[in-house]
């Protein structure tokens, strides 16, 4: 195993090396303490599992990290599904960090396919502020955004924005605009993995297909529960809509308030169709009359009120999903993959607290 500091000038030879069959690839973080963590659960003096080309550290920020495995195939695979789909071979400018997947694929895709096209990757908290600084990103045939909810104003711009879902299970994102790349499969089916594949309109998202990951390194009891019959159980709650796949949120960030179930990701939708919200996170915090009460975390243009959030959010998702706190912050926390902290934000009270009834 070839450990190599998660800098593009170090990691891309590594890269095509692996690509071509050579020493499968670990990329460090800068971070000390996490790199060292890191270690200690990949430890790369024990012989790496076959058909492994890289290991992203995955999970590292929230929890005891793991190390995904994923063959030269996989990334192959991946790279040159996302190219058909956007038109062609193309040249691509690495703005997200190759600590992760999503950056890690830039890489790779120019490796393998370079072209006159020009393509980037982002997620919307990067393309927000390079539209507030002025830069222009119209020479761009395609802006790859992912990581976190696409607010819908960012997509109404007339850039060449594709939304983007996947991970680092799946060798990046494997569908983009709710539609499965070539060669890649979705379902979604029950939330139980006991009860089988059954297939239902709501329920976990299953990835399948050549993406798809080798499992976890020295972790085989993680690979049999999460990796079954060549399908990656993602832990995300998702539906069908018109053909197309859409994200509810994480199945255990699903919020139960008073016996009801309440979807984040439908509510953070619906908040940011409001014209005075830039930015959302909606949580579900535990309450002592509810269960857990709905809490959305807002960056604003303008004022809004705990009412009108309430009556908005009414009007399409239903009283039971209508936020009863509101917390008003200059910005929402992220980790180094660009997702919201969900953790920070759940962690403490910031910015202006506004509380009202159910």
């Amino acid at each position: 195993m070839r450990v190599v500091r998660a800098r593009p000038d170090e990691l891309l030879p590594a890269l095509a090396d692996a690509l071509d069959g050579g020493e499968p690839v670990l990329p460090l973080p800068a971070d000390g303490a996490l790199a060292a963590r890191i270690l200690a659960v990949v430890r790369p003096d024990e012989p790496v599992e076959p058909g492994t080309a890289l290991i992203v550290p995955t999970s590292g920020s929230t929890g005891e990290p793991k190390g995904v495995l994923l063959s030269a195939g996989a990334l192959r695979a991946s790279a040159l599904a996302t190219i058909e789909r956007l038109g062609g071979p193309g040249t691509w400018d690495l703005r997200l960090p190759v600590t992760h997947i999503a950056g890690v694929q830039v890489l790779v895709r120019g490796l393998l396919a370079p072209g006159p096209r020009r393509y980037t990757a982002m997620v919307p908290t990067q393309l927000r502020r390079a539209l507030a600084s002025g830069e222009d990103l119209s020479g761009y045939d395609a802006i790859l955004l992912g990581g976190a909810a696409a607010p819908p104003d960012l997509l109404e711009l007339g850039l060449p924005v594709v939304t983007t879902y996947g991970m680092s299970e799946t060798a990046g994102g494997c569908v983009y605009d709710g539609v499965p790349l070539p060669g890649a499969v979705v379902s979604v089916g029950d939330l139980d993995r006991r009860f089988g594949p059954k297939i239902t309109n709501v329920g976990r998202v299953r990835l399948g297909g050549p993406m798809v990951a080798l499992g976890y390194r020295l972790r085989p009891d993680l690979t049999a529960e999460a990796f079954v019959d060549g399908e990656f159980w993602t832990e995300d709650l998702g539906r069908r809509v018109d053909g197309r796949l859409e994200i509810l949120g994480r199945v255990d960030d699903m919020i139960i308030t008073g016996g009801e179930n309440v979807a984040p990701a439908a509510v953070e939708a619906a908040l940011l169709a409001h014209p005075s919200v830039r930015d959302v996170v909606v949580l579900g915090v535990t309450d002592a009359e509810w269960g857990q009460r709905v809490v959305a975390c807002v960056v604003l243009s303008s004022p809004l009120s705990l009412d009108e959030v309430r009556e908005h959010v009414a009007a399409s998702q239903g009283r039971v999903s209508a936020p009863r706190e509101l917390r008003v912050l200059p910005e929402i926390p992220l980790l180094a993959t660009g997702k919201p902290d969900r953790v920070a934000l759940r962690a403490g009270r910031p910015g202006v607290i506004m509380n009202g009834g159910r």
